[in-house]
């Protein structure tokens, strides 16, 4: 190998690894969002279970009372 193909080799490997650092740091970039984005996901789905768990004791209650209704209705008829 002569001195200038040598040269290039070298440009080629520092080119090549600047390249690939870059890529890597927008992925790193890519899965630090997507991690954030899943964190906000659980997030809502931790709060629309609550959510649920709290609609479904007032269902219940409403049951109970509309069944204390009929009752009462009942007796009277």
């Amino acid at each position: 190998m002569d001195g200038g193909t040598t040269a290039i080799s070298i440009v080629f490997i520092v080119i090549a690894a600047i390249a690939a650092s870059t890529v890597s740091y927008f992925q790193l970039q890519r899965h630090r969002a997507d991690a954030v984005a899943m964190a906000s996901y659980r997030k809502l789905a931790e709060q629309a279970v609550a959510n649920q768990e709290l609609l479904n004791k007032q269902l219940a209650e409403l049951n109970q009372r509309v069944a204390a209704v009929e009752a009462l209705l009942r007796s009277v008829g």
